[in-house]
């Protein structure tokens, strides 16, 4: 299938009022590196204006962090049929990056450190809970190893091997993953909790992880898997993406890692 008929729709999460600490980098990202294949790109904003028919047309779905208070706007608008809507693609197996606070929405609820518990949707087993207003954010650079299952044997496939993840997090909620598939394991930095080790999660083709909007530029085989599951997954045929010069971006990668003393001598997630 020649790239100019291929047609991909970006679904961004309330752009206005979700896109804390550079979020909108990941929808930005995806866009840049499927015209730079000749793909045909619209970015649909999926916010208060947005209709059913939106949300249900959409191939990739991108949602940033915000402010307790624009998290509140958030979920009481994403309600009932939206809601649904939203649910309905993520199970069908519609990818997408959750970052900062709308994993904290995927969840079943947010308690802030002043306020009321924010109800998220119930899609991820998961909880967060902010430890109050004396305690410190869990801030600085994050590296981690992929343990998602599908994630990992995807990349390894392609890549052939399973590289680390770096990113930047800046949150004062502590998440608590219950029966979901964490998506990485915490090689430096705080991740979930600062507790257990765990970093993010993983629902079908979603990724959910407290790194924020420079995840998929710092780590750009993330977006190209993102493109490719997405163009799959929409025409049911396997899409191979044409290779892009990622030289500076690797070589970014390596100078965070020297800079972090961390050995990504290309480990292997296990």
């Amino acid at each position: 299938m020649a790239s100019q008929q291929l047609q991909l729709n970006i679904g961004w999460l309330y752009p206005k009022l979700m896109s804390t600490y550079g979020d909108r980098g990941n929808a930005i990202c995806i866009q840049q590196r499927a015209l730079w294949r000749g793909y045909n790109v619209e970015i649909i904003p999926i916010d208060t204006e947005a209709t059913i028919a939106d949300i249900e047309g959409v191939d990739v779905i991108v949602g940033g962090g915000a402010q307790d208070r624009q998290q509140e706007i958030v979920m009481r608008d994403l309600k009932g049929s939206k809601a649904s809507a939203l649910k309905a693609k993520l199970d069908s197996g519609t990818p997408g990056v959750f970052t900062c606070g709308s994993p904290q929405l995927l969840g079943h609820y947010y308690e802030p450190a002043l306020g009321q518990k924010i109800e998220g949707l119930g899609l991820l087993d998961l909880v967060s809970k902010h430890p109050g207003i004396e305690a410190n954010r869990c801030i600085g650079n994050v590296v981690f190893e992929i343990v998602a299952s599908k994630l990992a044997e995807d990349l390894r496939k392609t890549l052939g091997e399973v590289p680390l993840i770096i990113g930047f997090e800046n949150h004062g909620g502590r998440t608590y993953l219950g029966k979901v598939e964490a998506l990485g394991k915490v090689v430096k930095g705080y991740g979930n909790n600062g507790e257990d080790g765990t970093e993010g999660a993983f629902y079908n083709n979603a990724i959910a992880t407290y790194s924020h909007g420079p995840l998929l530029p710092k780590n750009p085989f993330l977006a190209d898997w993102l493109i490719k599951t997405a163009l799959s997954e929409k025409y049911q045929t396997e899409i191979e993406l044409t290779p892009l010069d990622d030289t500076l971006a690797m070589q970014a990668r390596t100078a965070m890692f020297k800079r972090l003393g961390v050995n990504n001598s290309e480990r292997m997630a296990s």
